[in-house]
């Protein structure tokens, strides 16, 4: 039949693109790093530093996903050309709907891997360090940025990855003042540093008893995890810490010690806190690590020299600083003010769909297609 033909055509179309893959994502290379880091996982001694055995069995994971899902690819691509010359053997047209839906979801993959290779930023393929500040409007703007964190955990979920939780101010009466979370694996960073601005938000709010329209601002920061190995001068000298007791959830231990720990690094006035784990200690590790990001992320921003001389980026959360619009009333629409991409299901985008807007402002980053506004 006159369709097998032309799937087939469609399919050996594809064959160019899935070398040049395979090409981008150096799969060689993850070869050989799997199989040197599977040696070095069965080494006696290997579980003596569990920090480190750790980061081995994650990239060990991370290896072996890249691989398995180019494999997964290739029996894709070799599945429907079965399916086409079955289809044109038996001149069965039942086959045509299959064939239509799995070539499909070929062509999704292959979009969703060739994102992949867009990213190549020095730090795009470490976690990712989120930080939510709710903006003014007290009850309303802090019901936001709990929307917010939870329209990015569940954007994790999606996609198989982990987060934890290192700082949340519970709001007044609802809702988040701020909070702080890590989404631990590959490329996280990469896919969510396109999600850092202000989001604003248009809906009738639940908390007026009159039922009229408000629009509200939430920050979304996002850096990325700085690894250990990468140094950053920052001296004993300028850091300030401050210990306070826990107010988040922990269960009755955060409310009886002091083990929360907000570090402020007086040059730039960078402010970092931690309050989720049951140490000072841990909470310092925490706050140390996101003020390391911090000052890598403003000095790469401002393409400085020496830390000393950052000046702190703010966000202004308010009217015309958006970078993205989310309207509950009196229609439905989520847009995106530097790509225009947007869709009306909002339900969705709020349950963690995010995978067009992310796919939107990388392909914009790659072809600068409005690095001016950026």
């Amino acid at each position: 039949m006159l369709q097998f033909d032309e799937y087939k055509v469609k399919l050996n179309n594809l064959i160019p693109e899935l070398k040049e893959l395979e090409l981008a994502l150096n799969l060689e290379a993850a070869t050989q790093e799997l199989d040197l880091l599977e040696a070095e996982s069965a080494a006696d001694g290997f579980w003596d530093d569990l920090d480190n055995s750790q980061k081995v069995l994650q990239r060990m994971k991370i290896l072996r996903d890249k691989l398995e899902s180019q494999a997964k690819r290739r029996t894709q691509w070799e599945d429907l050309m079965v399916l086409c010359d079955i289809g044109n053997e038996e001149d069965d047209a039942s086959i045509l709907p299959e064939l239509e839906s799995e070539f499909a979801a070929l062509l999704d993959n292959l979009e969703k891997a060739r994102l992949q290779t867009l990213l190549t930023g020095e730090y795009d393929n470490t976690n990712a360090i989120l930080t939510f500040h709710a903006g003014a409007g007290g009850t309303e703007a802090q019901d936001w940025a709990q929307m917010l964190y939870r329209m990015y955990t569940r954007w994790a979920e999606r996609h198989g990855f982990s987060y934890k939780v290192v700082d949340y101010l519970d709001g007044d009466e609802a809702g988040l003042k701020s909070a702080t979370i890590i989404i631990e694996g590959e490329n996280v960073y990469g896919y969510l540093k396109g999600e850092h601005g202000v989001h604003r938000l248009v809906r009738v709010s639940p908390f007026d008893s009159q039922s009229r329209r408000h629009t509200s601002f939430s920050a979304l920061e996002v850096m990325p995890e700085i690894p250990d190995d990468v140094e950053v001068d920052i001296r004993p000298e300028d850091i300030e810490m401050q210990v306070f007791r826990s107010s988040g959830a922990g269960g009755q231990h955060v409310n009886k010690t002091s083990s929360a720990v907000r570090l402020i690094h007086k040059p730039t006035g960078v402010t970092v806190s931690s309050q989720t784990e049951r140490s000072q200690f841990q909470n310092r590790d925490n706050c140390m690590k996101m003020l390391r990001s911090k000052l890598i992320q403003i000095k790469t921003q401002e393409h400085l020299d020496k830390v000393s001389d950052i000046k702190g980026v703010q966000l202004k959360i308010e009217w015309g600083s958006q970078i993205r619009s989310y309207v509950f009333m009196p229609y439905t629409l989520v847009k995106d003010t530097r790509t225009a991409y947007e869709t009306g299901n909002v339900g969705n985008v709020m349950d963690g769909d995010l995978d067009g807007f992310i796919n939107a402002y990388l392909k914009a980053l790659a072809t600068n297609t409005w690095a001016t506004k950026s």
